[in-house]
């Protein structure tokens, strides 16, 4: 079949039209969070959910408190469920400074929400304390604000993979680990995967001491969001695998990395879009 020249036109125009529509509505969007940025204080945290209870757990999670803690000051960058544990609920918050996170925190599990909530969302977890307190290697690799998800225009909610591996490291390593990890980072983003934050021990005093942080450190922690199954099976997951020798023979790690496979909840901001 042999189109017109002027057919062909047409569709190469429209279709320019069409990318450029969508990068201009996506631009629009992230202008609307263009004020939630530099949270450089981020906990990592991993609960386990009683047996069974976990897409319950969420419910109530997304319904109350995302926006409570971004009204005060901090933000929720996104919720997940860890995919080979049914039990692994991981969220991600962020402060801008240490005391903002000792403030923060006061306010919220001393507020009003939290005491009318607590007694529920406590009878579902099992634990809670298993949380790392990290901040951006660098000021520019932080997590990303992405806007919150559009209950019209994503109806079914959250997109994507995304996926944290984290890294057990030798004392006084971390910058050396980090430099000779970013060529396999480069990697996983030529591979299809958006990178949402590289993080490394914060190594602080724990000012808000009623929520326990690991002080096992340190560790670092790359985090990236890829666009669905087929790009983590065919593209992502066979570069983490060659890449575990590569980590293995820098010397600097204290046991194998550990990979998190995370499905965004369904209004998790960070999410492809």
């Amino acid at each position: 079949m042999h189109w017109p020249l002027t057919t062909i036109a047409s569709i190469a125009l429209g279709a320019a039209t069409f990318a450029q529509t969508n990068q201009n509505a996506g631009n629009k969007a992230m202008d609307r969070v263009k004020h939630l940025r530099d949270f450089q204080v981020i906990e990592f945290r991993r609960y386990t959910i009683k047996q069974g209870e976990r897409e319950r757990f969420a419910e109530y999670f997304e319904s109350y408190f995302p926006e409570a803690f971004q009204q005060i000051g901090a933000i929720v960058f996104g919720q997940f469920f860890e995919r080979k544990n049914p039990d692994g609920f991981t969220w991600i918050r962020g402060f801008r400074n240490t005391d903002a996170r000792a403030i923060i925190n006061a306010s919220f599990y001393y507020g009003p929400l939290w005491r009318e909530h607590s007694s529920t969302m406590n009878s579902l977890m099992v634990d809670s304390d298993n949380v790392l307190l990290l901040r951006p290697l660098t000021p520019e690799q932080d997590v990303p604000v992405l806007p919150a998800v559009d209950p019209i225009k994503e109806g079914k909610g959250a997109r994507g993979v995304m996926v944290a591996q984290i890294f057990a490291l030798n004392p006084n390593s971390v910058d050396a680990f980090a430099q000779q990890a970013e060529t396999v980072f480069g990697s996983y983003r030529a591979a299809g995967a958006r990178e949402a934050g590289v993080l490394v021990t914060l190594d602080v005093p724990n000012n808000f001491p009623q929520l326990p942080v690991r002080t096992d450190g340190p560790y670092l922690v790359w985090l990236g969001i890829v666009k669905d199954n087929q790009t983590l099976d065919s593209s992502f997951t066979p570069l983490v695998e060659r890449s575990l020798q590569s980590f293995s023979a820098t010397g600097l790690l204290r046991n194998a990395p550990e990979l998190l496979i995370l499905d965004p909840t369904r209004r998790s901001r960070l999410r492809w879009l």
